[in-house]
Formats: C-alpha cells, structure tokens, sequence
C-alpha cells in the first residue's frame, strides 16, 4: 500500500493550490485520510483530516482558507488551499489508516513521500 501525493509548487500569496493524493496497492478500506505539513526548523503538525464518516477537522492556522475532500470511489484526498501564506510554506504529506488485505488484515499507518509548497510575499 502506497500514498502517492502530487499539486505543490510555488505561489503567490494570496494564490491558491490543490493538493492531491492516492492511496493504492491491497486496500479493503479506508478510515481517515488527512494531510500534516513541516516546515523547515519545525514539527510536523496536523493541517486537515477526513474520517470515514465525512466528518472534518482543520488546524486553527488554515480555518476558512483550506479544504479537505475525498472521493472514495478513487482512494484519493484533496487539499484545497486558498489565500496563501508564506507561512504555509512547506513539505506537505498525506496521511491515511487503511485495512488492507489480503491474504493477511490488518490496519496500517501509511505516509506519502511529501510535497513541497512554496508561498512568496
């Protein structure tokens, strides 16, 4: 099972990007799916998530100007960002709890590889 994330670049602030991301590989199911990001000097934080359930949770710094989707039918989560920072900027990953299978089930963490994003003043 693999993540496999693309849509980062550079930007303007102000600008907008979309950010996709594709789990594939032996997959049963998916429970949640979000994205983290870590800039450089900094932890890696939490930005938006997605349970199976279509409920949502954004960090407070993204609120109103990011959004979070997911179209089951392709494993794949989008990241929607509006109104760039240049504190966004930074390497973006996906994050997925998936049951995958077979021959053997079991739920796992998967990470994708990131993406960079780069926001200019």
């Amino acid at each position: 099972v693999e993540l496999v994330e693309s849509g980062g670049g550079k930007v303007q602030a102000g600008g907008s990007l979309r950010l996709s991301c594709r789990a594939s590989g032996s997959i049963v199911s998916i429970n949640a799916m979000g994205w983290y990001r870590q800039a450089p000097g900094k932890q890696r934080e939490l930005v938006a998530a997605s349970t199976s359930g279509s409920s949502t949770n954004y960090a407070d710094s993204v609120k109103g100007r990011f959004s979070i989707s997911r179209d089951n039918t392709k494993n794949t989560v989008y990241l929607q960002m509006n109104s760039l920072k240049p504190e966004d900027t930074a390497v973006y990953y996906c994050n997925a709890d998936i049951l995958r299978g077979p021959p053997t089930f079991r739920n796992i963490e998967v990470w994708g590889q990131g993406t960079l994003v780069t926001v200019s003043s």
